[in-house]
């Protein structure tokens, strides 16, 4: 199950949220995995978003609060 869904265009996008913690970091990165479920053929990425947190939990709190419109703006830029 995604933890968000979203349309761009036509098409809808699977988004899911990971945590990255790079050797020798203190602080978690947030990663965002984008899956196309309508577009064919089907398109995936990763695309680190600028959110860090000490903790993988208030990584994924912080993640609850950006909008939808912000999550379309990434892939969109990312498709452009």
């Amino acid at each position: 199950m995604p933890w968000r869904v979203i349309a761009h265009g036509e098409h809808v996008w699977h988004v899911d949220a990971l945590a990255e913690r790079r050797p020798h970091a203190a602080a978690w990165q947030l990663v965002l995995a984008f899956r196309s479920a309508t577009a064919e053929p089907r398109q995936r990425f990763l695309a680190p978003f600028p959110l860090e947190a000490t903790s993988k939990s208030a990584l994924f709190i912080q993640a609850e609060r950006i909008p939808d419109r912000q999550l379309v703006d990434l892939l969109a830029d990312r498709l452009a």
